[in-house]
């Protein structure tokens, strides 16, 4: 029986791009190949001769993520673009790999060494002009909020934003523009409805009949997931797609 096993050593250590386990599914069925078509054709035509059957059925079950050689293998199999297995991208990396670009290819356009544009993907700081972060944004088709992240931003932007639901968020406005800049109005808009939101969720944890520990989780789970609302508000109130 075949072994779900890589080779042991791997020159690839880079963490596996985010796998659309889905997506693979369905662009196979729609081939009518199955797992042992697939596996087979990974083996012969790709040089990855550890690839069975069952780790196909592992990754498209979502229990294992290809690599990166895997997954671009995989596309070749599959007869579509590294992009269409992938979940939503989040770091500058998995950008990269869903436009299906070289490193080279975006160092040398945004005018970076590759050395240094590599160490930027490593560490997950942009590390570029205003000019080089607007080059980028075309280059990968980001949106704010995929710059936001891919610059190191998020987690400054969701500090703002559990600040601004949980206490006066009108004081917040100003700062998380200089992160978001969206138009004005629309800013006080969103930061008004996630304000709403998250005290209805504490009020109605209250009304079950919970006491503050059973209040806590839902709210919890809001602060946790602020940064989506926050976009998914945006869109709502009119503002630019952002996911």
């Amino acid at each position: 029986m075949w072994a779900v096993r890589r080779p042991p050593a791997r020159s690839d250590r880079r963490p596996p791009p985010p796998f659309n386990a889905p997506a693979a599914r369905r662009l196979r069925a729609a081939l009518g190949l199955d797992p042992d078509h697939v596996a087979h054709a990974l083996r012969a035509s790709y040089d990855l001769p550890y690839v069975t059957p069952a780790l196909v059925a592992a990754w498209e079950r979502g229990n294992a993520s290809p690599s990166h050689p895997e997954l671009a293998a995989l596309a070749g199999v599959l007869w579509c673009s590294p992009g269409e297995l992938i979940g939503r991208p989040r770091t500058l990396r998995e950008h990269r790999v869903a436009c299906g670009l070289a490193p080279e290819d975006v160092a040398h356009t945004v005018g970076h060494e590759l050395h240094a544009y590599l160490r930027m993907e490593e560490t997950g700081q942009w590390r570029g002009t205003e000019r080089q972060t607007a080059v980028l944004t075309r280059m990968l088709g980001l949106s704010l909020a995929d710059v936001i992240a891919v610059t190191g931003r998020e987690e400054r932007l969701a500090d703002l934003l559990r600040d601004a639901v949980t206490t006066r968020w009108q004081a917040y406005v100003r700062p998380v523009s200089k992160i978001a800049p969206l138009e004005r109005r629309l800013l006080e808009e969103v930061l008004h409805r996630l304000h709403q939101d998250y005290q209805g969720h504490m009020a109605a944890s209250l009304s079950w009949g919970g006491g503050p520990t059973d209040a806590a989780d839902p709210g919890r789970a809001f602060l946790t997931h602020v940064v989506d609302h926050f976009w998914q508000t945006v869109t709502a109130e009119g503002g630019p797609a952002q996911v």
